[in-house]
């Protein structure tokens, strides 16, 4: 069921800030990377880590489909909502142990990932111990970003053999390899972000084909990161992507030539409410209790501040930007010339496009949907935490 409201109002009409979805842009969004995929013949499997929301999940896949969480929490409201397919794509901890059976218990096709041999032993005596059965993916690590063992590490075999060697075996059995090229987002070029997709794909290729050799039936080969899910020309041996902020995008992925400011769905709306003119500076009641700290444009070509200014309609105001913020008030100014700052007359309403759409949409516990106009169509509610 969902939990939409429905509602009459104008985007003038509401209390700020506010967190604004254009379901039209969305929509777009999502269709692209679906058609961009359809070539390859490889199951989609979106990360909802970004949404958080049955009702922007809905838009991508209907409930049953396959999904990637990243908490439990997620899980548990995705199950609940209908979505019982679920990877939680985060290396596992033994005191998640219960709350993973409670989830299988109700109805939960929970996958599990690990990359070490201490968390391979404990969730296999756990599941011998609650005579459940759970498939693993062991994470490669394809790029050096963060978690993961290398493809060609002696540590894989050994993790893999403290696990069962197909789902024929009872217990925590082997399903795979999962990766995720987190280095893509660091690229400077389409053909960086290419090469990349290939080092993603041929690394995770290379660890399954190294379990099949021993014995594992390792059916799964996981990759996927927005970046390269939108520029991979090649995914042979792969069997699923993953992606999530595909389907807001933000100000990152257009650093990245990912997408452009026209692509991005998500904004803040934003009041001004004074001005220090002296300094060039338009005050707004959206600070980083809005937006989030995320400076992730701060090391590409083009630093966005803690976001882009738009106008009510969603049109960016040339050079304007989020250079500063407070926990409730945010600094608009002219990105090169302090002095060239329209000061915009106190009570004007703007939408701030944000760096990272994942963790500026953390900051809300609902979208006001739009489509296009400042009519607002709907609100969805999302939720945080653990």
């Amino acid at each position: 069921m969902s939990n939409e409201v429905i509602t009459t109002m104008q985007l003038s009409e509401l209390e700020t800030p506010a967190l604004i979805l254009d379901s039209a842009i969305m929509d777009q969004n999502i269709q692209r990377l679906h058609d961009r995929l359809s070539q390859f013949k490889v199951t989609l499997r979106p990360h909802l880590k970004t949404n958080k929301s049955a009702d922007v999940s809905r838009r991508i896949g209907e409930p049953g489909t396959p999904i990637t969480v990243s908490t439990l929490k997620e899980a548990e409201y995705f199950l609940q909502h209908g979505w019982n397919d679920i990877l939680y794509a985060v290396g596992i901890a033994a005191n998640k142990f219960a709350h993973v059976a409670s989830l299988m218990q109700k109805g939960a096709r929970l996958t599990l990932v690990l990359d070490n041999t201490e968390s391979a032993r404990t969730l296999a005596q756990f599941c011998r111990e609650q005579a459940i059965t759970v498939p693993v993916l062991i994470e490669i690590d394809t790029d050096g970003h963060r978690s993961g063992v290398p493809p060609e590490a002696p540590l894989l075999l050994e993790v893999a053999g403290l696990l069962g060697r197909s789902d024929a075996e009872s217990g925590a059995w082997l399903a795979g390899v999962m990766t995720h090229a987190g280095a893509s987002y660091a690229c400077t070029s389409t053909e960086a972000i290419e090469a990349m997709a290939e080092q993603e794909r041929a690394g995770a290729v290379h660890a399954a084909q190294r379990l099949r050799s021993a014995g594992y039936a390792a059916p799964v080969v996981s990759v996927g990161s927005t970046p390269t899910a939108h520029f991979a020309r090649s995914l042979d041996g792969v069997t699923e992507v993953r992606a999530g902020v595909y389907v807001f995008f933000d100000l990152v992925m257009r650093g990245l030539g990912v997408c452009s400011e026209s692509d991005i769905a998500l904004s803040v709306l934003c009041t001004v409410i004074g001005h220090q003119k002296e300094k060039g500076w338009v005050i707004t009641d959206a600070g980083w209790m809005a937006m989030s700290r995320d400076r992730g444009t701060a090391t590409q070509s083009v630093d966005q501040g803690y976001g882009v200014a738009c106008n009510i309609d969603g049109q960016p105001i040339p050079d304007l930007v989020m250079i500063d913020a407070n926990q409730e008030h945010g600094i608009i100014c002219h990105r090169h010339d302090p002095g060239q700052t329209p000061m915009l007359p106190v009570g004007t309403l703007l939408r701030i496009l944000p760096n990272h759409a994942c963790s500026t949409a953390a900051q809300h516990s609902g979208y006001v949907v739009v489509a296009g106009t400042q009519d607002i169509k709907a609100n969805w509610p999302r939720f945080s935490g653990w």
